[in-house]
């Protein structure tokens, strides 16, 4: 299964690339329509700016940023 996938990935970087790409913003488009309905659905605003910190607190928790940084 592995090899056949590696063969495709290797013959066709172009469509794997494009593949891969359709991936990512699907899975970001779907968290970010289950935050919208359950982060203070009917508050546009405050849902943005709460899924805003929360990311950023993530983010330092995890000192992804400070490992970017350096």
């Amino acid at each position: 299964m592995f090899q056949k996938i590696n063969q495709f990935k290797r013959k066709h970087k172009i469509l794997f690339a494009i593949l891969i790409g359709f991936s990512v913003v699907s899975f970001w488009r779907g968290a970010w329509g289950i935050l919208d309905v359950f982060v203070f659905p009917n508050n546009y605003t405050l849902s943005c700016i709460t899924s805003l910190i929360l990311g950023i607190s993530l983010l330092a928790i995890t000192n992804y940023i400070i490992e970017e940084l350096m």
